[in-house]
C-alpha cells in the first residue's frame, strides 16, 4: 500500500518551494501516479471540482418575494376586496382586487426571475474547469476527466489548454498562460520553474505556478496538481461568492419600513373609525357590519397598490439596461443602492472587464 503524501503546506506557499521539494511533499515523480495512488487520493481529497454550497431552493427564492411586507398587504387588500365583492355583491371589486393580484404577481415573478438568473453565478465558475485533462500516469500519458484529478498528478500542457487545478510547473518551454480572470492581468504571464523567495507574494507575481479557471496562451510544459477543488484560488473565490450573507438594501430597507407603518397606521384607522361609529359618539349610532364595511373601504383606499408595481417595473428596466452592458443584477432593488454611488476605487477596472 502507497504512503499518503506528507502534510502539503497551505495553498499560498507552493510557490516557495523548488521543484524537487514539491514532489516530495507530494509523493509525486514525474512519471506520474499509480492508480492505487490516485484511488487513494481521490477517497482523501475527494473530486476535482467547486462545490455549491447554501444555494437557493426555487421555492425558497419564490417564498421570499412573495412574503415580503408590502407584497402581504396588497394580498391582504386583495382579500378585503373579494370579502366586500361577495357580502355586496359590487362587481367593480372584484375588478380592483384582480388588478391588485395582478400587481402582486408580477412584482413577485419579476424578482424570482432576476435573483433565479444570479444564482447561477455558481454555475459560471464550473465551467471554467477544463473538461478533459493530459495526466502522466504510470508512465503513460493519458487523457483524463479534470474532476478525477488529484493532488500529486502530472499534468501535460500546451498551447489552449485551460487550466484544471492549481499546479506548481516543473518544466516550462516558452510557456504563457493568461490569468486575467484571476488577477486582472491583461498580458499573458511567462512561466518560469525556479522557486522563489519572501513573503506575502502577490497571486499575480506568482511565476512558478498555474491556477485553475486560466488558459495556457503559449509554449508547452508540465506542472504538478497542488491543489484542487474549493482549495485552489477558484475554490476560495467561489467560497467567497456563496458566503455573502443576505442584506437588505437602502430601498428594501425603506419599503419594508413603509408597509409596516402602512399596516399599523390602517389597523389604528380601522380600528378607531369601527368603535366611534357603533359607538355612536357622534351622535349616529352605525350598524356594525355597515361600520365595518366602512372601515374597510378606508383601508383598502390607503392602501398605495400601484407603488410595488412601478417600482418593481422601474427597477426591472433598469436591471435590464445593466445586463445589456454585461452586469448582472441579483437583487433588484440593488439596481437603487448602485444608482446612489458616486465613485468605484478598483484596481485594473479594464483588465476585469475587457482583458486589455
Amino acid at each position: 500500500m502507497t504512503s499518503p503524501p506528507a502534510a502539503a503546506p497551505s495553498a499560498t506557499e507552493w510557490h516557495l518551494l523548488p521543484v524537487d521539494e514539491s514532489l516530495r511533499v507530494l509523493d509525486a515523480a514525474p512519471e506520474g501516479l499509480s492508480d492505487s495512488q490516485v484511488e487513494e487520493r481521490r477517497a482523501r481529497f475527494g473530486r476535482n471540482e467547486l462545490i455549491e454550497r447554501g444555494a437557493k431552493n426555487p421555492w425558497a427564492i419564490l417564498w421570499e418575494q412573495a412574503t415580503a411586507v408590502m407584497i402581504l398587504v396588497l394580498v391582504g387588500a386583495a382579500l378585503l376586496k373579494v370579502w366586500i365583492a361577495v357580502t355586496k355583491g359590487e362587481p367593480r371589486e372584484w375588478i380592483d382586487a384582480g388588478a391588485i393580484m395582478a400587481i402582486v404577481v408580477l412584482n413577485v415573478v419579476l424578482g424570482f426571475f432576476q435573483e433565479y438568473r444570479a444564482e447561477k453565478a455558481m454555475a459560471a465558475l464550473k465551467k471554467m474547469s477544463s473538461p478533459l485533462v493530459r495526466v502522466r500516469r504510470d508512465g503513460r500519458t493519458v487523457d483524463v476527466p479534470s474532476g478525477e484529478l488529484v493532488p500529486g498528478d502530472i499534468v501535460v500542457f500546451e498551447a489552449g489548454n485551460v487550466v484544471p487545478a492549481d499546479c506548481r510547473v516543473l518544466e516550462a518551454v516558452n510557456l504563457r498562460t493568461l490569468e486575467a480572470s484571476l488577477t486582472g492581468e491583461s498580458l499573458p504571464v511567462d512561466k518560469k520553474t525556479d522557486a522563489l523567495s519572501g513573503e506575502d507574494v502577490g497571486l499575480g507575481d506568482r511565476d512558478n505556478m498555474m491556477f485553475m479557471g486560466t488558459s495556457v496562451s503559449y509554449g508547452r510544459g508540465t506542472a504538478v496538481v497542488a491543489e484542487t477543488g474549493m482549495t485552489t484560488q477558484l475554490g476560495r473565490i467561489a467560497e467567497l461568492i456563496q458566503g455573502v450573507e443576505s442584506e437588505r438594501t437602502p430601498l428594501q430597507n425603506r419599503i419594508h419600513g413603509l408597509g409596516i407603518m402602512l399596516a399599523i397606521a390602517v389597523g389604528v384607522i380601522v380600528t378607531i373609525k369601527f368603535v366611534i361609529g357603533v359607538s355612536g359618539i357622534t351622535g349616529v349610532r352605525q350598524e356594525p357590519l355597515d361600520m365595518l364595511m366602512a372601515a374597510i373601504a378606508v383601508a383598502v383606499a390607503a392602501i398605495p397598490e400601484g407603488l410595488p408595481a412601478v417600482m418593481t417595473i422601474t427597477l426591472a428596466l433598469g436591471a435590464q439596461r445593466m445586463l445589456k452592458r454585461g452586469a448582472l443584477i441579483r437583487k433588484l432593488p440593488a439596481v437603487e443602492t448602485l444608482g446612489s454611488v458616486t465613485t468605484i476605487c478598483s484596481d485594473k477596472t479594464g483588465t476585469l472587464t475587457e482583458n486589455k
